[in-house]
């Protein structure tokens, strides 16, 4: 009987979020319309991002316009990315981090790359954060730039613990100077959730003010900014 009781509140949960998604997938489309992006082809869903990533990653590209991008994972997002790009004449750098080389020689085939844009791959190896194993970039160390206003964290593949947690290591030597926003995939999943709440304590600890906000769809998505972006939390 209770096994019975949670299957029918699963199937609850999973019905409010696929009418979650489809609310999005229309916010989505309508605020794209005449704009830099209506034009973007799109493989939204499964692997790639949800509607509501979408959506709050135009939102933040086109109300906020940062000029230095990190993205942690090459693929849909760096098409939108690479579009925004294209519109943007005070646009500067887009670092892309991507753990596959052969999944980098197959995205370059099918769509152009933007001249401000590098994708660097470094391999998937495991690292340790508190006695936790996690899955992390190969060197992610080497990258000293802390210029960066827009963190996009959907790579490497996740971990049960600490979650794409190199991010954690690239925002050390942020101060209270910095003006950023990041934006988390895949923060339905405890992984994700932990290097979050490692981040915004890592942050407050260095007195730099941060505001959050989760958007749930058939997947969520979590931001973190400082100041300049905190209306982020209210898209």
């Amino acid at each position: 009987m209770i096994k019975k009781i949670k299957n029918v509140v699963k199937a609850i949960y999973a019905s409010k979020r696929l009418n979650e998604e489809l609310l999005w997938a229309n916010v989505f489309h309508d605020s794209i319309k005449e704009t830099w992006a209506d034009k973007v082809s799109l493989n939204i869903g499964r692997w790639a991002g949800s509607y509501s990533f979408f959506y709050i990653l135009f939102r933040i590209l086109n109300d906020y316009k940062p000029k230095n991008i990190l993205e942690f994972g090459l693929g849909e997002s760096t098409k939108m990315i690479s579009k925004y790009i294209d519109s943007n004449q005070e646009f500067k750098k887009h670092l892309v981090i991507e753990q596959d080389e052969n999944w980098k020689n197959v995205y370059l085939k099918n769509n152009t790359y933007c001249e401000s844009s590098t994708i660097k791959v470094m391999p998937m190896v495991e690292k340790t954060y508190k006695d936790a194993a996690y899955n992390g970039y190969n060197n992610i160390e080497s990258i000293k730039d802390v210029s960066f206003d827009f963190y996009l964290i959907d790579g490497p593949y996740g971990s049960d613990t600490f979650s794409r947690f190199d991010v954690f290591t690239l925002l050390k030597e942020k101060t209270s100077a910095d003006d950023f926003i990041i934006l988390f995939d895949d923060y339905n999943r405890s992984g994700e959730k932990q290097t979050a709440d490692e981040v915004i304590e890592m942050l407050e600890g260095k007195k730099i003010k941060v505001f959050t906000k989760t958007y749930t769809g058939i997947k969520s998505v979590f931001i973190i900014a400082t100041e300049k972006y905190k209306y982020a939390t209210s898209f």
